[in-house]
This record gives C-alpha cells, sequence and structure tokens, in this order.
C-alpha cells in the first residue's frame, strides 16, 4: 500500500508543511506569474475569490505570505515606492512553490461545498418572525445577490482580456450565475409568501 504523502512532497523529498485552504488560495494568486505585494493580494481576492470561496483579510494573507515564504514556495525583496511612502515587500512564487500548488490544484481531494446560508437559517425560523420582517431579510438577500452579480459579470468581462486568466473568467462567469440564480430564488421566495398570505385570508 502506498502512503500518502504530503501535498507539495516527492518521493524522497523531506515532507514540506500541509497548508491550509487559504494558503493554498494566496500561492495560487501568485501562480499567474505576478510580483504582487499583500494589498495587491488582498484587492485581486476582493475581485475574484470572493465570489466563490472567500476573500481573506489581510492579516491572514500576511499569515500565509510569512508561511510560504518559509515553505520555500515563495520568495520576497523590498521595493522604493517613488510617491515617498515606506518601502513595500513583494512576493513572486518559487519553481517549488509553482510545483507544489500545481500537484495540489490536480491531486488534492476536491471537497464538497459547504452551505452555511444565513439567510435561509433565519426564514427557517420564520414562526418567530413578522411576515414583514421575513420580506425584509429576502429584499435585502435579493439586492445583495443582484450587487454580487453585476460585480462578477463586471469582473468576468475585465478577466475575460486576459488569456492567462482564462480560469478565473470561467469560473467569474459562475459566479455570475450563482448571484443571478439567488436573486431569482428570493424572488421566488416572495412569491411564496404572497401565495401563502393568500391562502390565509
Amino acid at each position: 500500500m502506498t502512503e500518502k504523502k504530503p501535498d507539495g512532497a516527492d518521493a524522497g523529498d523531506a515532507p514540506r508543511p500541509e497548508l491550509p485552504a487559504t494558503g493554498w488560495a494566496v500561492l495560487g494568486l501568485l501562480s499567474f506569474g505576478e510580483e504582487l505585494s499583500g494589498y495587491d493580494l488582498k484587492k485581486w481576492s476582493d475581485r475574484s475569490l470572493r465570489f466563490f470561496y472567500w476573500s481573506p483579510s489581510f492579516s491572514q494573507i500576511y499569515g500565509e505570505l510569512k508561511r510560504l515564504e518559509k515553505a520555500g514556495y515563495v520568495s520576497s525583496r523590498t521595493v522604493a515606492q517613488e510617491t515617498g511612502h515606506r518601502d513595500k515587500r513583494v512576493y513572486v512564487i518559487t519553481d517549488e512553490g509553482m510545483t507544489a500548488v500545481r500537484r495540489w490544484a490536480r491531486e488534492a481531494p476536491v471537497e464538497p461545498p459547504v452551505l452555511k446560508h444565513g439567510v435561509m437559517l433565519r426564514l427557517w425560523l420564520g414562526h418567530l418572525l413578522e411576515d414583514d420582517r421575513m420580506r425584509e431579510v429576502l429584499g435585502r438577500h435579493r439586492e445583495f445577490a443582484e450587487t454580487m452579480r453585476q460585480r462578477a459579470e463586471a469582473d468576468a468581462a475585465a478577466a475575460a482580456d486576459e488569456a492567462a486568466r482564462s480560469g478565473p473568467a470561467l469560473v467569474l462567469k459562475w459566479s455570475e450565475r450563482f448571484y443571478a440564480a439567488e436573486r431569482d430564488l428570493a424572488d421566488a421566495m416572495l412569491a411564496d409568501l404572497a401565495e401563502r398570505d393568500r391562502g390565509r385570508r
């Protein structure tokens, strides 16, 4: 029986530290080949990752960058700012890091998504809420979903212009459809509430 090796370890290699999902996400952002600061990584995750996973906080990103650099997956250097601000540190993926994230993307088990839908949890407790409050919760969720759909649509169009980012563009199109579905589901539930109210009369 073959022993399973940690992510990023080849036969004969010393075992590499296992990374949390956030670490792989940060390394994945760097795998597109750009030299990026922590601020750049946060901006990009807000424009991409947040639509389908989550956008790590600055502290999480910088924590993972330290972990990745210690593992040899990224290297960094300090860059002087022309504007007079303090120098910034930028990071680039190493060959070892590229090998590790490629192997993770190809071979690591893909976990099924876990849905934590706060709106549905609130509506599930509808027997404790007034009808107006239920409609308000659904209305706000509909607005949120439509806003996210529009942002995903815009970011997908921007990503489509860069051939190297065909993967992000594809997932952003999925994100656009996902939030359109959330919007439509909210509309359907509002219609369900209206029909229930008519049945009570």
